[in-house]
């Protein structure tokens, strides 16, 4: 069962190394891209929430991730926005069960519906992973992605 301060893990500054697929969904062969992030993660709402702003200085472009606890149902919300759309994707709900935490949504890609997962790996007070995968059979079969390892570098109020 998820608990209110799950992500408090997370809170501080990280290096992200990004690794994308170039082409999801597509039937052709598999062509990744790797990337570096820099993340400053900090809480809201002593806990129940946290704002996750990342810069991918090769790419030029920034996101930022707004997560938050909703008391009543108990579960997780993720919510994203990159610079290059300006536009909040719809939200992925879910929770944690030990170090792992699974979140699920729905969205559209090149126009056409998918179903989202996103998994988030706590591995230790330094490190953590993040993958996202799609899936354009109604949740039949998934497409790994993208995934973020990331390497703590220091607090949040530094």
């Amino acid at each position: 069962m998820s608990r209110m301060n799950d992500f408090d893990f997370l809170h501080g500054l990280w290096d992200v190394a990004n690794r994308r697929l170039t082409s999801p969904l597509d039937t052709g062969p598999a062509t990744w891209t790797e990337f570096p992030g820099h993340a400053v993660v900090r809480p809201l709402f002593g806990g129940a929430g946290n704002i996750d702003e990342i810069t991918f200085p090769t790419l030029g472009r920034q996101g930022v991730t707004l997560r938050l606890f909703d008391r009543k149902t108990e579960r997780w919300t993720i919510h994203w926005a990159d610079s290059r759309t300006g536009r909040l994707d719809p939200p992925l709900v879910g929770g944690f069960a030990d170090d792992r935490a699974d979140f699920h949504g729905e969205d559209t890609y090149d126009g056409r519906p998918i179903r989202v997962h996103f998994t988030w790996y706590r591995l230790g007070t330094d490190t953590a992973r993040w993958e996202q995968e799609f899936s354009a059979d109604d949740g039949r079969t998934w497409e790994l992605n993208w995934t973020m390892n990331l390497t703590r570098t220091g607090d949040a109020g530094a």
